[in-house]
């Protein structure tokens, strides 16, 4: 059956439709998934009524995903929260439907065909799956899971009967042996083998769970235990293309090492399964990934006794604003400098989902802006969707935007429209700025480093806009989120947790216009949940006197 399908599978990919793509950079989008995969559920159970014995296999197939859905649809957005779950619907919906498809064809049932016609152009696509496994990955590094955990629901606060299978675990290998990403590919390659070793039944020959392993740990630095895990490989298939070649390889470059060290025998390979921590994980792009990651776990924080007795939480009625007179807004500090507050109760529950009725479908994968070319394009350091709203869509939006003006006492009427992201499967934005860097930025030091590297050649981004830089955000958390999805400041270790309804505004410029580089900051991948913001990024121009320029370069006040 399963060689079947893989035909069946092959065959299907040759034709040319249409996906979405990317969907799994909002869990939003993918709650649409849910009831779609439903539908098909349905009309695959009246497809087996009409040839109920010619198709046992797909009945069987059919109920397991008849019971499947009725608990995602329960609550969708509650069951996508997992990002087990959504993992296994863009697995499902990317290769799993699309191989009964094929079988079904055989036995042309034409309500079923057309069902499947109708939502095909919606389903989602290789990169759709690669992009959820990858999201796994990035939630492993960051939170330091290790592969048995996810395998087996274990995360943190929760647990759930949702389980990856040794097929699961081997997908996910290969999805990062195909990007050169040996050090995941062998901690889901050894649960897989784990897996496969205690007794769980499976169509993954361990033949091949050891090719990719044995290979994986070999690019990983370890030739003993490469040695260890081919010999392995050619006890249980002697014919195998490459299994005879690679040893022949790994024991002449492991004597070759043993004969420069002056060494004539190579120690054995440990007998400790491999495990997170076993190697150590590549560096890449960021070089405060490290203090980054440690935040949004909660760990590392620059908050200590002393600086928490400098923040205060008060009644805020912006110096008697008319609209905050009767009901002044509660103001708590989150930090004392560079200045951080959150405020409380700033959107009602009507409103949030108001705007977030609004927002679905324009949702559209965030971008970033290229540093050298100032082009907009996505990339995967920023995992979500967002929609942009202005305040003809809807009076919510005006209240909104009045809102912030009163709260702030900035003008909005130059800022930017009211953007709405929804954070997708591990959805993340990686340490960035709000504002735009000068391209003059000649003297880095400390960490400044990367703001030179990354961003030395970068062009005034908002010249075009007339309004100056962002001289402050106004970030509006609305939803909470069960794990995960913090908003973290690296350069002075704060970490600020998603409460719904609630607010949070800094200023990214001094008073001088200059930017205050230490309000670099990141959206924690989102562990458990489903996170939705809303953002207004304010400008320069307008502000003249309502925040008139400092004495010196770094003034705040």
């Amino acid at each position: 059956m399963r060689k079947f399908l893989s035909f069946a599978l092959c065959a299907l990919l040759c034709c040319c439709w249409t996906t979405q793509a990317e969907i799994f950079t909002s869990i939003s989008q993918m709650t649409d998934l849910i009831y779609t995969e439903k539908e098909l559920v349905q009309s695959l159970g009246e497809y087996i009524k009409a040839e109920e014995s010619k198709l046992s296999a797909i009945k069987s197939w059919a109920n397991k995903l008849d019971a499947l859905t009725r608990l995602s649809t329960s609550d969708p957005e509650g069951y996508l929260a997992h990002p087990v779950n959504a993992y296994k619907l863009m697995k499902r919906l990317n290769t799993e439907w699309s191989e009964l498809e094929t079988l079904v064809l055989q036995n042309p049932s034409e309500g079923f065909i057309s069902n499947m016609s109708i939502h095909r152009q919606f389903f989602p696509d290789e990169e759709d799956e690669k992009g959820a496994a990858k999201a796994l990955m990035r939630l492993q590094d960051t939170y330091q899971l290790d592969s048995e955990a996810f395998s087996k629901g274990k995360l943190p606060g929760i647990h759930s009967n949702v389980m990856l299978t040794v097929e699961d675990c081997f997908d996910m290998g290969k999805t990062a042996y195909n990007d050169a990403d040996y050090y995941h590919s062998v901690l889901w390659m050894q649960q897989s083998l784990k897996q496969l070793d205690a007794g769980e039944e499976t169509e993954v020959a361990k033949g091949d769970i050891l090719d990719y392993l044995s290979y994986s740990v070999y690019q990983m630095g370890d030739l003993p235990r490469a040695i260890e895990l081919t010999r392995r490989l050619v006890a249980i298939d002697p014919s195998h293309q490459r299994a005879g070649g690679n040893l022949r390889y790994f024991e002449g470059l492991l004597t070759k090492q043993l004969s420069e060290l002056n060494q004539e025998d190579y120690p054995p390979p440990s007998e400790e399964p491999i495990q997170l921590g076993t190697y150590t994980r590549p560096k890449d792009h960021l070089p405060e990934r490290d203090i980054y990651e440690a935040l949004c776990r909660g760990e590392g924080l620059g908050m200590n006794d002393v600086r928490r007795s400098h923040l205060y939480c008060r009644y805020q009625d912006r110096n008697r604003n008319p609209r905050l007179l009767l009901k002044p807004i509660k103001e708590e500090d989150e930090w004392d400098s560079p200045r951080i507050v959150r405020y409380l109760d700033v959107l009602s529950h009507e409103e949030t989902e108001r705007i977030k009725q609004l927002a679905k479908p324009r949702l559209a994968r965030a971008t970033v802006r290229d540093p050298k070319t100032g082009i907009l394009t996505t990339a995967n350091y920023r995992v979500s969707k967002s929609a942009w709203l202005e305040e003809e869509d809807d009076p919510v939006i005006a209240r909104v935007n009045q809102r912030i003006e009163d709260l702030t006492g900035l003008e909005v009427d130059t800022a930017e429209l009211l953007q709405v992201a929804n954070y997708g499967v591990g959805g993340q934005y990686e340490p960035h700025y709000d504002f735009s860097r000068p391209p003059f930025d000649k003297n880095p030091d400390g960490n400044r480093l990367a703001t030179f590297l990354n961003y030395k050649d970068e062009p005034d981004a908002f010249k075009r806009l007339g309004t100056g830089n962002r001289v402050a955000t106004f970030l509006n958390y609305m939803s909470d989120v069960e794990a995960g999805g913090a908003t973290v400041f690296p350069d002075f270790g704060a970490a600020i947790w998603p409460r719904k309804g609630t607010a949070v505004f800094w200023y990214n410029l001094f008073k001088s216009g200059e930017g205050d580089y230490r309000t670099r900051h990141a959206a924690c991948p989102v562990l458990v949940g489903s996170k939705w913001v809303s953002n207004k990024w304010i400008h320069e121009r307008g502000q003249e006197f309502r925040r008139p320029c400092g004495l010196t370069e770094v003034d705040r006040s």
